[in-house]
């Protein structure tokens, strides 16, 4: 990690290229300061008068108490007297500031949070990366045991047994696993595997073994493999029946939600827990956090198990993601990238898509301009499950999920040693009558490269070797308009199929053009992490829409799935597009730790009804800020809050920017509509 002062501001950037930015007043570097008490990768030391760092909840410990105060969305001053204070921000790099003199904290105009102090004060800056080291790797035969053995050794990446396990933070990356002849699990990972007193009984069965997986993993199980056993948990003593077939799969995903949820309410009472709206719940259940908080994993899942959670279930957040494996060996070796996210999984259930599932596409009349044979895919659709987001690892197309394949996620390994490169973006126009769309992006991507670290390169008009070149150059988004065909992506001197590309070394890609969807995916396998493509013809204006509003929401730190789920909303047609690879991959940051998602709805001439949210695929157990005088805790992320303003506080809220708005059916960004409001 590389930290340093420039230009009136503590700059911190990690090695995945996240970055955050201090904004200090009088500045002089120093040698020495307070030690942190926290792990911090970097840090810089020096005399300020005052510091301001993006809006985010600020918790502030008195090290000679170890009293822990959470600073939110009072815009009134909070003075801490003379002490040792050590202030964690949650910002997308953890930051932490250290210092020994009394200072102040207040939040200005939503955006920003100062620190100020009365005279000259020295402090540490420092910072904490959730960038990783390239995890262990287990051997395991290739048999459902084998598989069983797998999933025990992902446990050894939870940083805790206690209810902090729920913060995301808290979960590192599991072991990767490989297929062999004999078992080979490192000893580093056997000695870091917690006893946390819970056991899974399954049958000997891959599907069986990938449902499980994620609960297996969230609470540290041991899991036994017996012909004919009946699904079930054994913990403190107790035993829980899980059913089987469809029932199965439901009973794992609900003990999964109820555990994670209430740990992390339970959480609160430990000391680096943020009281939260939610917490309040755990008195219905009469569930009392500071018993808990300590408990083994074990007594937690029966206290949990015995609860009345459905009282307050609609209460806590939707779940984030959904992932649907074929049983297969290859969908095994997905596990370690993706069950730290904690998703729900289940059997994929594809089914034949009915006409109304779909517009017709008699509107061929106005679709792009003419083009030879496209690929068209067939799609289907299929049982998912109440989440967010839907992740496909099977056969087929199906509606509303993205395709993830094994190489999507070994991919996104490669692109992660990147601190000293700025991000790169490259804006392609292939024909000519899409030039709007061309212009509207690239200027786009220009006005977010004076925020952030970006090279933005504009090319038109390339041949087929042209553009190869550019597909195996290294590139962190390529954003590709113009036609696609059966044979491949159409150039001024032919087509050009991506399967006669040595490598895909864009990391992340839009190839807006109609049926590129084999095209993308054939990216996602030469190398790519995750792309937006379209299954067949699309019009003109949808895919300038469409294309438009991807290229702003990608650049401002939303994931793939994300920032095109969003895009689509503005066109009818909008189930043309879909995502290819790892739908939760994120490129570039946002200035909060995830991008908010605010639906804004006029009920008078003065008065707005406002619903904020951040229905993130990943983060899950962080939790969320709204800075609005009616806030007063942080909530869990993925929570839904509603506010009434009127428009004069609707558009000073509007200013401080950095998110998208649903208004009128269509997404807006902030500060445009805070003009619109105001005129």
């Amino acid at each position: 990690m590389e930290v340093y002062y420039a230009d009136g501001s503590v700059h911190a950037v990690d090695e995945a290229k996240t970055a955050v930015e201090v904004n200090v007043t009088g500045w002089d570097s120093t040698e020495s300061a307070p030690a942190f008490s926290s792990a911090v990768d970097a840090s810089i030391v020096g005399q300020v008068r005052e510091l301001s760092v993006p809006r985010a909840f600020v918790a502030v410990t008195d090290l000679e108490t170890d009293e822990t105060v959470t600073v939110g969305s009072d815009r009134d001053a909070r003075s801490f007297s003379d002490s040792s204070y050590e202030l964690r921000v949650e910002t997308p790099l953890k930051l932490f500031i250290r210092v020994e003199d009394p200072f102040s904290l207040s939040l200005s105009d939503y955006d920003r949070i100062t620190v100020s102090f009365p005279e000259r004060t020295t402090v540490g800056v420092g910072f904490r990366s959730s960038s990783e080291s390239p995890p262990e790797t287990v051997v395991v035969p290739e048999t459902p045991e084998g598989v069983a053995a797998a999933i025990e050794s992902f446990s050894m990446a939870h940083r805790s047994t206690t209810a902090d396990r729920s913060f995301h933070s808290m979960r590192t990356h599991p072991p990767l696993v490989e297929f062999g002849e004999e078992l080979s699990i490192p000893d580093a990972v056997m000695d870091a595997r917690p006893d946390t007193g819970v056991q899974l009984s399954l049958p000997p069965d891959l599907g069986s073994l990938l449902v499980a997986a994620p609960l297996a993993y969230y609470l540290g199980a041991d899991l036994e493999t017996e012909p004919g056993t009946s699904p079930q948990l054994k913990a403190a003593g107790e035993s829980i029946r899980l059913g089987t077939g469809r029932a199965f799969e439901q009973a794992v995903a609900s003990l999964l939600r109820r555990c994670f949820w209430l740990d992390c309410l339970v959480r609160s009472a430990g000391p680096h827990g943020d009281v939260l709206q939610e917490t309040a719940l755990l008195e219905e259940l009469a569930i009392e956090a500071t018993d808990l908080y300590a408990a083994g994993v074990d007594e937690r899942v029966l206290a949990y198990h015995v609860a009345d959670f459905e009282r307050i279930a609609d209460r806590l957040p939707k779940w984030h993601l959904s992932l649907y494996p074929e049983p297969s060996y290859e969908n095994v070796q997905c596990l370690p990238y993706v069950v730290a996210n904690v998703p729900q999984v289940f059997s994929p259930r594809p089914d034949t898509l009915s006409g109304p599932d779909r517009l017709d596409s008699s509107l061929s009349d106005f679709y792009r301009y003419e083009i030879g044979s496209i690929s068209t895919v067939e799609l289907q659709t299929a049982e998912l499950g109440e989440s967010h987001y839907h992740g496909w690892l099977a056969d087929g197309v199906v509606l509303d999920t993205f395709k993830a394949i094994l190489a999507a996620y070994e991919n996104r390994a490669r692109f992660r040693d990147r601190a000293d490169e700025p991000i790169s973006i490259v804006s392609v126009l292939n024909e000519g009558e899409m030039s709007d769309e061309h212009a509207q992006a690239a200027d786009i991507y220009r006005r977010r490269a004076k925020q952030l670290d970006i090279d933005v390169d504009v090319r038109e008009s390339l041949t087929t070797a042209e553009l190869a070149r550019t597909i195996e150059s290294r590139t962190d988004l390529l954003h590709f308009i113009g036609h696609c065909e059966e044979s491949g992506l159409r150039c001024p001197d032919g087509n050009l199929s991506i399967s006669s590309v040595s490598t895909s070394r864009a990391q992340t890609f839009f190839l807006n053009a109609c049926g590129s969807y084999e095209e993308g995916l054939e990216m996602v396998r030469k190398g790519s992490v995750a792309g937006a493509v379209t299954f067949e013809k699309v019009l003109d204006s949808h895919a300038a829409k469409v294309g438009t509003a991807f290229a702003r929401l990608v650049a401002h730190g939303y994931s793939i799935e994300r920032a095109l789920s969003l895009s689509r909303r503005r066109v009818i047609m909008g189930k043309d597009y879909a995502v290819v690879g790892d739908g939760t991959h994120v490129l570039t940051q946002t200035e909060s730790v995830v991008g908010p998602e605010v639906s804004l709805t006029r009920e008078s001439e003065d008065k707005f009804s406002l619903t904020y949210q951040m229905p993130t695929p990943n983060q899950i157990g962080s939790k969320m800020a709204v800075y609005l005088e009616e806030s007063d805790k942080p909530s869990l992320n993925g929570s839904t809050q509603e506010f009434t303003l009127d428009r004069t506080e609707l558009v000073r809220f509007l200013r401080s920017g950095g998110f998208v708005v649903i208004y009128q059916k269509d997404i807006h960004w902030p500060t445009e509509l805070a003009d619109q409001l105001e005129n």
